[in-house]
């Protein structure tokens, strides 16, 4: 968050409650009247910087949400996410360095037992040792108590990639991420979280499947 000599830092207004969002560091440009479209035709009125901080809650890079405010207006919601993904695909490492920061592994259910906390604890603390960066997976059509399981087993699976192979997946679970995000906001539909999924490209190569 930036920081003034004399002056309190701004405060940013409250963004849209989407699952697994996080803060987003305020930005020179923002305002205290800064208002976030929920609609596609909200987000190509809006002005670019309320664009940019709306993409920023579901993309956490600014190339990224800066690229997909730049290109506006987009006539339907499907060429938003088909310009999201190309973009997507020409992030640098920077970028990506830069998007992961602002994801988080999945809150459990209240309910899970302490048992289950320590066991991701343990296998996300060797999954960062390997990577440098927390884990991130899309949980598209996972139901709740099979989240745990998936998460876990991603976890150990992918642990065996080397840095390029999990660099790959991991450009791909940001990307789906980003759709899920897109349509939560903009349409109000899609179920994607922070850094919980379906499944994940393995080490194959092979595209996933959606």
């Amino acid at each position: 968050m930036t920081r003034g000599s004399t002056l309190p830092a701004p405060r940013l207004p409250q963004l849209p409650d989407l699952p697994g969002r996080v803060a987003i560091p305020a930005l020179p440009e923002q305002s205290r009247t800064s208002r976030y479209p929920n609609s596609l035709a909200g987000f190509n009125a809006a002005s670019p910087d309320d664009a940019r901080h709306t993409l920023l809650a579901c993309l956490h890079s600014l190339h990224w949400s800066r690229r997909l405010t730049d290109h506006r207006p987009y006539p339907d919601l499907d060429s938003l996410l088909a310009a999201s993904d190309e973009a997507s695909y020409d992030l640098t490492p920077g970028d990506l360095a830069e998007a992961l920061a602002g994801e988080s592994l999945p809150v459990l259910p209240a309910d899970t037992y302490e048992a289950a906390h320590m066991a991701l604890d343990a296998a996300h603390a060797a999954y960062e040792a390997r990577f440098g960066h927390v884990f991130v997976i899309c949980p598209d059509g996972i139901a709740p108590d099979e989240v745990l399981d998936h998460v876990l087993a991603a976890i150990r699976s992918r642990l065996t990639n080397d840095p390029e192979e999990e660099r790959v997946v991991v450009a791909e679970e940001l990307r789906r991420l980003a759709r899920g995000r897109l349509l939560e906001l903009l349409r109000g539909a899609g179920n994607c979280a922070t850094s919980h999924s379906a499944r994940a490209p393995g080490k194959t190569g092979e595209p996933p499947t959606h």
